[in-house]
């Protein structure tokens, strides 16, 4: 039974994508555009050079962490949709240090890094500990702190960090991901050295979730919280740690941007939408950190990729189609295992 979820849970995803590059086909035959053009196009704003090689890993570096921080909370029976609020504070904070630190880059950067990270936590811990303490479903109150976090850091840029301009300083070089030789090799894309902490993250979520105690305890909270209770363990404790290390993730995921791709944090009219695509990609990697990384991969390619396809005449909404279509797949992934049952019965 073990090695049919398995296989299930590989097959899955899979045809879900191919599902959702299909009927994204049919969308482009339907609406008078040639499939195959458009999928070259995209294929082209994706791997075409270095450039956007070095792109597409600096779009899909983010997505990684945001997907990180909605599996963690998934794995451990809650529902974080505050990811984008911690981005957003995470990115604040890590540009804040950046800025007015000065510092040699192995104390400076570092420190950065942190407080972004920490930041993203603190933001994590609120929900955590009202769901603990009180029992306040943590989607009302995540939802909610986005907006917070959109406003606070909005008025912070505009009213600390400036004197009412909507976009700070660069922050010190001693404080930044990029690198020359990076960006030299890649024609001079926005490639840092965050990638690695992405990977680095998803390493460490594997080994906690998967090696530890501490991990063990999150996943039997996230099953049962009654029979964890029974078994001695510590729920409230659970519920406010698991909060905090998925803030941590997502806090990361802004001090990518900030630290590595811009260097700056903005004024913003509206949300970054990072912790909403962490969302889909910690459903199509089924909570599993490699899982996470493929995803983010995936989706990272079709958004980098769909800013060549109008010049096949193709508009860049269709990637955001195939992605809901593929994330309807992975959400009504009993049909399929349906069919794949149904078709294994018949082979015997």
């Amino acid at each position: 039974m073990t090695s049919n979820n398995r296989l299930f849970g590989i097959l899955v995803p899979i045809i879900s994508v191919l599902l959702g590059l299909l009927v994204g086909a049919l969308i482009m035959l339907v609406s008078g555009h040639n499939p195959i053009e458009g999928y070259t196009a995209l294929w082209n704003g994706a791997f075409y050079d270095a450039f956007t090689i070095g792109e597409t890993i600096r779009r899909i570096t983010p997505l990684i962490l945001t997907g990180l921080a909605i599996a963690f909370a998934f794995r451990t029976g809650l529902f974080n949709i505050g990811a984008e609020g911690q981005v957003i504070v995470g990115w604040l904070a890590a540009v804040w240090v950046g800025i007015a630190i000065e510092a040699p880059m192995i104390i400076h950067l570092p420190l950065a890094i942190i407080a972004g990270a920490l930041a993203g936590g603190i933001w994590g811990f609120i929900p955590g500990i009202l769901k603990a303490k009180l029992g306040v479903h943590e989607v009302i109150v995540t939802i909610m702190m986005n907006y917070i976090a959109l406003f606070v850091s909005n008025e912070i840029v505009r009213s600390v960090l400036t004197e009412h301009k909507t976009t700070t300083e660069k922050i010190a070089s001693s404080a930044s991901l990029g690198s020359e030789w990076l960006q030299s090799i890649t024609f001079y894309s926005r490639l840092h050295y965050g990638i690695l902490i992405a990977l680095f993250a998803a390493a460490v979520m594997w080994f906690v979730i998967n090696r530890t105690t501490v991990g063990y305890e999150l996943k039997a909270v996230g099953f049962n919280r009654h029979a964890s209770k029974y078994a001695g363990m510590n729920v409230s404790k659970n519920i406010v740690l698991s909060m905090v290390i998925s803030g941590v993730f997502a806090g990361l995921a802004g001090v990518m941007e900030g630290l590595g791709t811009y260097g700056t944090v903005s004024v913003i009219s509206g949300f970054t939408n990072l912790g909403f695509d962490g969302i889909a990609v910690a459903l199509l990697g089924a909570n599993n950190p490699l899982g996470v990384v493929l995803a983010a991969i995936l989706f990272g390619v079709l958004k980098e990729g769909a800013g060549e396809m109008p010049s096949a005449g193709v508009p860049t909404e269709l990637v955001d189609i195939i992605i809901a279509i593929i994330i309807f797949f992975v959400a009504s992934s009993y049909i399929i295992r349906w069919t794949l049952t149904r078709f294994k019965k018949e082979g015997k």
